[in-house]
């Protein structure tokens, strides 16, 4: 059986069961469209969560990235301790306040519609943003395990959501999505095993990633450095130059993670503020057992690539172009791997372009890898057998649909139910309202297919932006809601915007995005940027600018009515906690 029969049978087979659960599981009222009802166990829900949480970013991004060098476990350290910050600091206070969206709740603790619509635009950047992350993710696997180009990948990907998603719900979302979870943990530890036991012989990869290289006999991390420093580059394990920027950048990918509006609104789904901390707990650990996972796949993954294509202890060590693994070919045919032979000696040359090797010949780097592909080539690369390559493929469809999913219910709530039924239409129908859902929800994944197949940037960057808005705007406003009785509304509607605009300006003008006259876009080098502070680390200032302006206005301005002080009071204390879920 070939390869492509067998990425056929994998992926068709997950389609079948994420659609079929959804038609199982049709959402059949506006509570089971928006909160499933708001009857889902702990487990199922901590689950779904991590599959909601784990996006395409994390399955196929991340490992790529901490590749090039372990200062990027950056990305490691903020998303999981955003995770923290949400189940420790948010979700079961959010939970507690009973409502079924971040707009819901802005809008009624700040006594606003005002404060509801800056919530919901802030809501509706965040998620179209990183929406197409989630399409792009998908349309890289797709073109390579179906054989299809990246634009026809991303609309069978948004045909498969558009049919669970939109029939099910978040009902049937939740339960799509522990299917989801099962098949990307597993197509993610199974490789991940294989290949530690190929360099290690120890089958555990976090063991295997500190333990000794097989073939070479020292630690395998020296390995890694051993090579990649004979390349030019910097060891793997080199320290950060620059560490206030690795600071706000940490910061922002934690606040922003923890503000991310469609893993806020499974706690919703769950019966009790107790489950809401008990899958919060759970979700942690689905988590962890791919994040820990994550740095071996990386550091094996690029001792691997590197060592095929720039074969050790040989007299020349480059390989013919001509005489190339089979799997660069496959991927060569995706345009994610390029290859120019710049001195035409048909070898060839990987090393970092800023060093100078003229004493061996060559002439510029030659092979131009996208570090997004690393994680689905890995068993290619590694040849592993085929049935491997197969459910990782299904698993990385998983991982975009999943999430892409999520963003799109938190979308459709925001329209449906944030904009039509509580600031357009108050007297809706539910069965209007439903359709309005639906309906918000088909144009949504119009919207994100059209910037999956136009995206302003690479994947890293879309996601970036995703998380510098969510932790400009909705993480202070939610931490201040809950923790400040003297917030007002004229404060966090101010602070939101003055947050947003901000971070979005400062992004925009160094990734080339916005065009500033007599600028000439600021080149995006360190030297240019405020304070040598990255677009990609703006958003943890943004917050800042927030809560300042938030609390500044506050100060000066009307303190809110008693009631909602009692309110705010209410959710953080047992003692009122009845009347908060009854507001």
């Amino acid at each position: 059986m070939s390869q492509f029969t067998i990425n056929i049978l994998f992926v068709a087979a997950s389609f079948a069961v994420y659609i079929g659960i959804a038609l199982w599981a049709r959402a059949g009222s506006t509570k089971e469209f928006y909160v499933a009802g708001g009857g889902v166990g702990p487990i199922p829900n901590g689950m779904a969560t991590a599959a909601d949480w784990m996006s395409a970013a994390s399955f196929i991004s991340m490992a790529g990235l901490i590749s090039v060098g372990y200062v990027n476990s950056s990305f490691l350290m903020g998303w999981t301790g955003g995770y923290v910050l949400l189940a420790m600091l948010l979700a079961p206070y959010l939970r507690k306040f009973g409502k079924f969206t971040v707009p819901d709740f802005v809008g009624d603790r700040f006594y606003s519609k005002g404060a509801r619509l800056t919530a919901v635009i802030a809501l509706l950047l965040t998620s179209i943003t990183y929406v197409i992350g989630q399409m792009s993710g998908a349309g890289v696997a797709f073109a390579r395990f179906l054989e299809v180009s990246n634009s026809t990948g991303i609309w069978i990907a948004s045909a498969v959501v558009f049919v669970y998603a939109v029939i099910g719900g978040m009902k049937g979302i939740t339960y799509t999505q522990v299917a989801q979870y099962v098949v990307l943990i597993v197509a993610y530890t199974i490789p991940a095993v294989f290949i530690s036991l190929q360099l290690t012989g120890n089958p555990i990869p976090q063991l295997g990633m500190f333990g000794t290289h097989s073939e070479s006999g020292i630690p395998l991390l020296a390995k890694l450095n051993e090579v990649v420093r004979d390349l030019g580059f910097q060891d793997y394990t080199a320290d950060v130059s620059n560490k206030l920027n690795m600071v706000l950048f940490t910061l922002s990918l934690m606040i922003g993670t923890a503000g991310l509006p469609h893993v806020i609104i499974r706690f919703f789904t769950v019966p009790k503020v107790s489950d809401a901390r008990s899958s919060a707990g759970w979700a942690l650990v689905f988590i962890a057992l791919l994040y820990t996972t994550a740095p071996a796949v990386a550091s094996m993954a690029r001792l691997n690539l590197i060592t095929t294509v720039y074969p050790q202890g040989v007299e020349q060590p480059s390989l013919e172009y001509a005489e190339r693994p089979e799997w660069v070919k496959n991927w060569e045919n995706t345009g994610l791997i390029k290859f120019e032979d710049k001195n035409n000696d048909g070898r060839i040359q990987m090393y970092n372009p800023t060093a100078d090797f003229s004493e061996r010949g060559w002439n510029g780097n030659e092979l131009e890898v996208n570090s997004d592909i690393l994680v689905l080539a890995n068993p290619e690369i590694a040849n592993l057998p085929s049935w491997v390559i197969g459910l990782i493929a299904a698993g990385a469809i998983a991982a975009a649909l999943s999430t892409a999913a999520g963003l799109l219910l938190a979308i459709s709530s925001a329209v449906s139910h944030d904009l039509i039924k509580t600031i357009i239409n108050p007297k809706i129908s539910e069965k209007s309202e439903m359709l309005a859902a639906r309906i918000s929800m088909a144009v949504a994944i119009l919207v994100a297919t059209y910037l999956g197949l136009n995206p302003p940037g690479f994947a890293a960057q879309v996601v970036a932006l995703a998380f510098g808005i969510a932790a400009s705007s909705i993480f202070p406003v939610l931490m201040m809601g809950i923790f400040s009785k003297r917030i007002n509304s004229t404060g966090a509607v101010s602070g939101m915007v003055a947050g947003l605009l901000f971070t979005v300006i400062y992004i925009f003008i160094y990734l080339g995005w916005f065009f500033i006259p007599g600028t000439n876009n600021l080149p995006n080098t360190p030297d240019n940027w405020l304070l040598g502070i990255s677009p990609l680390s703006i958003g943890s200032v943004g917050a800042l600018i927030n809560f300042a302006v938030a609390f500044a206005v506050s100060r000066v301005t009307a303190a809110p009515p008693k009631e909602v002080q009692e309110l705010v009071e209410s959710v953080r204390y047992p003692k009122g906690a009845g009347a908060a879920i009854s507001h």
